[in-house]
């Protein structure tokens, strides 16, 4: 692998790994947060979904833009907003200052996270591309899993404030090595009309959808603002589907999400499978650690580190996952892997009534680790391997939304499970989520070819 190749990988798993921490990562340091900041429970969510709800609605988006304009141009810009709204979160005075920031740094991880998945695409082809995209999903998956317990630590030695500095010199590097040794990518058609008018519908429509969703997960289902918001969201990207079709119709080339994209049963299957693999994992993740630490006694710190063999064993078989797609083709291990992790769901069940790590929590973590490890990299791959070059940002904008989308519905979904509070709903929530894993690879067998 060529010093060019050994830089892209270098900086995309660094600058998306960011992103992954700082949406892990608050969840720990929130009570500190706002005693300090002297924050209502109210605001604390917010600091949290801000965050969430600027990154789904604008990740579309940042693909887009990435095609269109280079995609290393808009991952250096992402990275830069990005530091600059880590560095006003960790200087804010206030919790309103902090939610802002907050958001803005959501816009930047939009504007990063796609572009990152485009360049790996578009440097690797053939078989190296699989493995390129198995340590990406190493990487990532390392630093979604090391922020709880980083975010434990730098609270407990320093300040909940360097959560967020940290990322200064992180971004330094990835700007350093994106600006010297990464070539650009894409940019064909920037001279090309942009689809504003889709941009805003896509983006609007998903932040209202976002927005309705958490309000029904914390217990508002029957407030009327959730219902509405909702409401609205899906009135939004019914036009946004409806106004790309009248530009696909036309003939025109410049719309934002090619609907011709969705004629592969591959990338359609596969969009499935990341909405059913991501939720079930998100409601299982939700909820275990209220059950380990309200019902089990756990610590904070106990609890987070309760999921460390899933760093462990993401980080060991994602970049063999990544070949499996050219050795068997994307079929086999995007059916075994979601019924690798659905044996883990229902292995999770004991956990309501035994607490016991050794003999119920770590086996159940194993097993969803094991099947986690064999879906994403194949199922990455396979994304990118179902369109053309040319859309390989908007393929990664489309999965990485989709993947959000069922980050949020499942937050709800838990919201409806847990009648009798979060620590008592976790055999419901494992049910759930084996349930969902299964349709998954339904869906896999069902849509999912070779890639040409």
């Amino acid at each position: 692998m060529d010093i060019a190749r050994r830089s892209v990988l270098a900086a995309t798993i660094l600058g998306s790994g960011m992103t992954f921490v700082d949406s892990t990562v608050v969840n720990v340091v929130l009570p500190v947060m706002g005693e300090q900041l002297h924050a209502t429970a109210a605001q604390l969510q917010w600091v949290v979904e801000a965050y969430m709800l600027l990154l789904t609605a604008l990740v579309l988006l940042g693909g887009s833009l990435g095609d269109r304009y280079g995609r290393r141009r808009v991952f250096v810009l992402g990275t830069v907003l990005f530091a600059g709204a880590s560095a006003s979160c960790g200087l804010a005075s206030g919790v309103v200052e902090l939610i802002i920031a907050r958001a803005v740094q959501g816009a930047g991880a939009a504007l990063l996270v796609p572009s990152s998945l485009s360049l790996i695409s578009a440097t690797f082809d053939g078989h190296e591309r699989g493995a390129a995209i198995g340590t990406w999903a190493a990487g990532t998956s390392i630093a979604a899993g090391a922020g709880p317990i980083l975010g434990s630590w730098l609270v407990e030695r320093l300040s909940w404030r360097w959560v967020f500095l940290i990322n200064l010199p992180l971004a330094a590097i990835v700007i350093l090595i994106a600006t010297l040794r990464m070539p650009e990518s894409g940019g064909d058609d920037k001279a090309a009309r942009q689809d504003w008018i889709g941009a805003a519908l896509a983006a609007a429509g998903l932040a209202a959808l976002v927005f309705g969703l958490v309000r029904a997960g914390g217990g508002a289902s029957a407030d009327r603002l959730s219902i509405g918001a909702i409401s609205l969201g899906a009135v939004m990207l019914t036009a946004f589907v409806w106004f790309e079709h009248h530009l696909d119709r036309d003939g025109q080339s410049h719309a934002m999400m090619p609907l011709r994209l969705f004629a592969s049963p591959t990338f359609s299957g596969v969009n499935l499978l990341t909405l059913f693999l991501y939720a079930a994992l998100a409601i299982v993740m939700f909820v275990l650690p209220f059950t380990l630490i309200d019902r089990h006694h756990y610590s904070v710190v106990g609890a987070a580190s309760s999921m460390l063999p899933f760093v462990v064993v993401m980080f060991a078989l994602s970049h063999w996952a990544g070949t499996l797609v050219d050795r068997y083709g994307p079929r086999l291990p995007l059916i075994a892997g979601p019924l690798v992790a659905a044996s883990g769901y229902l292995l999770m069940m004991r956990v309501s009534a035994d607490g016991a790590y050794l003999t119920a929590v770590l086996p159940a973590v194993l097993a969803m680790s094991t099947g986690m490890a064999i879906s994403v990299a194949p199922l990455t791959t396979t994304v990118m391997a179902a369109v053309d070059a040319r859309h390989a940002g908007v393929a990664s904008g489309i999965n990485n939304a989709v993947a959000r989308l069922a980050s949020v519905l499942a937050v709800a979904l838990v919201g409806l499970l847990a009648s009798n509070g979060f620590a008592t709903a976790l055999g419901r929530a494992s049910g759930l989520a084996a349930a969902l894993a299964v349709l998954g690879a339904i869906c896999t067998a069902l849509l999912v070819v070779r890639p040409r």
